[in-house]
């Protein structure tokens, strides 16, 4: 595939069974936004750290984020403009200002909810505890993204049995397609 793809973890990073992992060991083409600590996220230096990706890349990419990522991507774009992306395919974004979200993530203390300057696409759940379906709705819309839900399908990580997930990895080069036709 020739669209570069930075994936963009959640709280916690993604581990070795979760599905970013998964696509980066196949796709040489995807890189993994690294942060100095996923345990206790900074917003202004996740912010700083995904423009820094983003414009190190040679050619526009598309973000592919998942959890508090979404979250992160939402932010970039009000703070950074987010100018030099193809797309961001957005998968279980969770919601930072349900007061059960957990405490280290806080420094994400709100949802941005400007319209995203890029395509993208919100791949949701229906039974996902860090999102519920009428949240997930209001994010895509307000992002100006196209919604996807998946059915019961968790947090779609590798504990909720997506590591691999073949057809997320499908519905992601599908949409780098799309966009770079």
């Amino acid at each position: 595939m020739s669209v570069p793809v930075l994936t963009i973890p959640g709280l916690w990073n993604s581990g070795p069974q979760h599905w970013q992992t998964y696509w980066e060991a196949r796709h040489p083409s995807f890189r993994r936004v690294m942060q100095r600590d996923f345990d206790q996220p900074d917003r202004s230096e996740w912010v700083a750290n995904l423009e820094m990706a983003v414009t190190d890349c040679d050619t526009p990419p598309v973000l592919a984020a998942h959890s508090l990522g979404c979250s992160l991507v939402g932010q970039w774009a009000e703070d950074c403009g987010g100018q030099g992306v193809l797309g961001a395919f957005l998968v279980a974004p969770s919601d930072v200002e349900h007061p059960d979200y957990p405490i280290e993530g806080r420094s994400f203390s709100y949802m941005p909810l400007s319209r995203l300057p890029f395509p993208s696409i919100v791949i949701a759940s229906t039974n996902d505890q860090f999102v519920s379906v009428e949240r997930a709705r209001q994010f895509a819309d307000a992002w100006g993204s196209r919604l996807v839900f998946i059915g019961d399908a968790g947090h779609i990580n590798g504990d909720s049995g997506h590591g691999p997930w073949p057809e997320g990895e499908q519905m992601l080069l599908d949409f780098c397609a799309s966009l770079s036709s």
